[in-house]
C-alpha cells in the first residue's frame, strides 16, 4: 500500500525506518520530511496543516493510510477533514479526532477530563488575562515550587517551574497579559508542584483496544544535571529500570484503562497513540499531562524496539482490531542522544555543514532538523540529530550512542553528557 506521513522530524524518521521494513508498504510518502527521510522515502514539499495540499497529494498519488506524526494537524483537525470528504473518508487516519487532540490543545480541557474520570493529577486552576489577580492570590495558596502552563500549544516549552512567590506572580502576568507564548497561554493553567521521577507511557489505541507500548524518560533541559531552559528534549532511555511490574500495573488500571473507557463515555473518536505524561510520587503515578502523539525523542528509543510490524498495527487500529496483535518488543535497551544547534533553544544558526555520517556503524542516526543542500546534509532546526543505540543495559547503549555522537560533527555542535545518569 502506499503511505503519507506527516511531518518533519526525528519521531517521523523513526517512524518511516520501522514503517519501510514492513511488507505492507510500498511507497512511503513523508511530507516535508528532512534530510533522513528523504535516503529512505518520497519526501514532498507540503506542509502538514496544508489540508488541500495533503488532499490533492493523497488523491494523485492513491495514498491508502496516512500517519500523522506531530500534534499540530491533529489539533486543527486532520482527523475530521478526512472523515468529513466524500473523497477521503475510505483512507484511515491514524491519529485522534479534533475532539480527541483537545487534550494536548488545551491542558485545561485535559485537567477537566482527568478529573471527570477519576485519572489521579495534580490539584489545579486556570485563569485569563481577565482573572490575573485571581491567579497571583491563587498561587500564594500554594507551596513552591510553582508550576504555570500555557493552555495552549508552545512547542514543548509552555511549561515554567518557579521557586519564587513574586517571579511567579510576574510570569503569569507576563503570560497571560505579555503573551509570553503568544495565543498558547491567552489561558494558563497553574499547578501544585509534584516531587518524583518523570516517565513517558505511550498506548496505541483504536479507541476501543488499547496496547501499551515501552516505557521510556526523555531529559528536557538544556544543560547537565536537569538545569537551564527547557527543549523539545535532549535524550531518551527505554525501558526505564525502575519500572516494576507493580507500577506498571497502577499505570494501567488507575491510569490507561479509564482514559481509554473516558474516550469512549465522552464519545471522543480516538484511532492512534497516547502519550502519558506522568510522575512517580512515592511509587504512586500520576498524570502531568496527555499528548495525543508519540513523544520525540522517546520515539526514537520506542520504536526501535518494537519488534511488531508497524504498519498491520496502524491497520489493526484502523479496523479496530488491535486486540488481535500481539506486541513483540526487543528486550534489549535502547538509547538516544539528541545533537542540538549552538544556541538551542534560544537564537540558532542553521545551514551548518554535517560531516562524518558514513562513519556510524554502531548506531541508528534519525535525522530531525536536517535538509540537504545538493548532496550535503546541514542543520535547519534546533534539535538536528538523534544518535540511537541498542545495548544489553542502557549504560551499554549510551556508551555506543556517545561514540557516535563523537564522530559526527557540525559547528557549534551541542550535546548533553549525562542522559541516564539519573538512572544509575
Amino acid at each position: 500500500m502506499n503511505i503519507l506521513l506527516l511531518g518533519s522530524g526525528g519521531r517521523e524518521h523513526a517512524f518511516a525506518w520501522k514503517m519501510i521494513q514492513s511488507p505492507l508498504c510500498d511507497t512511503l510518502f513523508v511530507a516535508p520530511g528532512n534530510a533522513g527521510t528523504a535516503s529512505i522515502a518520497t519526501n514532498v514539499a507540503i506542509s502538514p496543516t496544508d489540508f488541500e495540499a495533503v488532499k490533492a497529494l493523497v488523491l494523485e498519488e492513491k495514498i491508502e493510510m496516512v500517519v500523522v506524526g506531530p500534534e499540530d494537524p491533529l489539533v486543527k483537525g486532520i482527523f475530521d477533514f478526512f472523515k468529513n470528504d466524500k473523497d477521503l473518508n475510505t483512507i484511515p487516519v491514524i491519529g485522534p479526532s479534533k475532539l480527541g487532540a483537545t487534550l494536548e490543545g488545551s491542558k485545561e480541557f485535559a485537567k477537566e477530563f482527568m478529573v471527570k474520570h477519576n485519572i489521579p493529577t495534580a490539584a489545579y486552576d486556570s485563569f485569563t488575562a481577565e482573572t490575573v489577580e485571581q491567579g497571583c492570590i491563587f498561587l500564594a495558596t500554594l507551596n513552591p515550587p510553582f508550576v504555570l502552563k500555557a493552555d495552549g500549544l508552545a512547542a514543548g516549552k509552555g511549561v515554567l517551574i518557579i521557586h519564587d512567590l513574586v517571579k511567579a506572580q510576574e510570569e503569569l502576568k507576563n503570560m497571560l497579559v505579555g503573551q509570553k507564548f503568544g495565543a498558547a497561554s491567552s489561558k494558563v493553567v497553574i499547578e501544585e508542584f509534584l516531587d518524583g521521577i518523570e516517565l513517558s507511557c505511550f498506548v496505541l489505541t483504536d479507541g476501543k483496544n488499547y496496547k501499551i507500548l515501552p516505557t521510556a524518560k526523555d531529559y528536557k533541559r538544556i544543560g547537565e544535571g536537569d538545569t537551564g531552559l527547557n527543549t523539545g528534549g535532549m535524550g531518551a532511555v527505554s525501558p526505564v529500570s525502575y519500572v516494576d511490574a507493580v507500577l506498571m500495573e497502577k499505570i494501567e488500571t488507575r491510569i490507561v484503562k479509564p482514559t481509554i473507557e473516558g474516550f469512549q463515555k465522552d464519545g471522543i473518536e480516538y484511532k492512534g497513540f497516547v502519550f502519558i505524561g506522568l510522575i512517580n510520587v512515592n511509587n504512586e503515578p500520576i498524570v502531568i499531562e496527555y499528548n495525543v502523539r508519540m513523544g520525540d525523542p522517546e520515539t526514537e528509543v520506542v520504536i526501535p524496539r518494537l519488534k511488531t510490524d508497524l504498519v498491520s498495527l496502524f491497520l489493526s487500529v484502523a479496523n479496530e482490531k488491535l486486540d488481535e496483535i500481539t506486541l513483540e518488543i526487543d528486550e534489549r535497551s535502547a538509547t538516544t542522544v539528541m545533537l542540538v544547534s549552538g544556541g538551542y533553544p534560544e537564537n540558532f544558526e542553521k545551514n551548518k555543514t554535517i560531516t562524518g555520517l558514513e562513519n556510524i556503524t554502531d548506531s541508528i542516526v534519525f535525522h530531525a532538523g536536517t535538509k540537504l543542500d545538493g548532496d550535503t546534509v546541514v542543520t535547519n532546526g534546533g534539535r538536528v540529530m538523534a544518535i540511537t543505540s541498542y545495548g544489553d543495559n542502557f549504560q551499554e547503549a549510551l556508551k555506543k550512542s556517545y561514540a557516535s555522537v563523537d564522530k559526527i560533527q557540525f559547528e557549534k555542535k551541542n550535546f548533553r553528557r549525562d542522559i541516564g545518569n539519573d538512572l544509575l
